[in-house]
C-alpha cells in the first residue's frame, strides 16, 4: 500500500489523539467522514497502525517491565529472531544497530518469572550475551513521536 498526504494527515491526528472521532479526523484533514473511515479500514488492515489502550503495569502495582539487548552470533540471527517472536512475555522485539543485535521488552509478573525468561534465552542456540535492565519508573513516555512528511516524489509502501 503507498501512502499519500492524506493518508499521513491521518496518522499524525490520530498519534496525537487516538480517540479522535472520524468526523473531526475529516474535519481537519478536509476529507469526507467515508474518506476518513475507508482510509483507516486500509491503513489497519495494512498494519500501519494499531488502536489498542496503552495500560501502565508500574502504576497497576503489579509485574516487571523491562528490557533485554542480546548479541547474537550472525549464523543464528533468524532463528533466534523467530525464536524471540515466539516468547509471550515479550511484546516488542526489533532487530537493533550497534552493540546489540536484538532488543527485545518484556513484562512479567515478578522477579522468578523474569529469572525464568533470562535463563531461557540465554540457552538458546546463537545467544552470545544479554543484558535486561528493568524499569524501575517512566520519566517519560509519549507515543505522539516522529514528525513526518510525506515526500510527494517518493512512494511510501510497506
Amino acid at each position: 500500500m503507498k501512502l499519500d498526504a492524506t493518508d499521513v494527515t491521518i496518522l499524525k491526528l490520530l498519534q496525537k489523539n487516538g480517540r479522535m472521532a472520524n468526523t473531526e479526523i475529516a474535519r481537519l484533514s478536509g476529507v469526507s467522514e467515508n474518506t476518513v473511515r475507508y482510509r483507516l479500514q486500509k491503513l489497519l488492515k495494512s498494519d500501519f497502525f494499531q488502536i489498542v489502550g496503552i495500560v501502565d503495569p508500574l502504576k497497576l502495582g503489579n509485574g516487571i517491565e523491562g528490557t533485554i539487548r542480546l548479541k547474537v552470533d550472525i549464523k543464528h540471527l533468524r532463528e533466534v529472531g523467530s525464536f524471540l517472536f515466539s516468547l509471550p512475555q515479550l511484546f516488542y522485539v526489533a532487530r537493533v544497530s550497534g552493540s546489540a543485535d536484538f532488543e527485545a521488552s518484556f513484562f512479567v509478573k515478578g522477579m522468578s518469572e523474569a529469572r525464568v525468561l533470562i535463563d531461557r534465552i540465554n540457552v538458546e542456540e546463537g545467544v552470545v550475551d544479554t543484558d535486561m535492565v528493568m524499569v524501575l519508573k517512566y520519566v517519560k513516555e509519549r507515543y505522539d513521536y516522529g514528525e513526518y512528511e510525506l515526500d510527494p516524489s517518493e512512494e511510501r509502501s510497506e
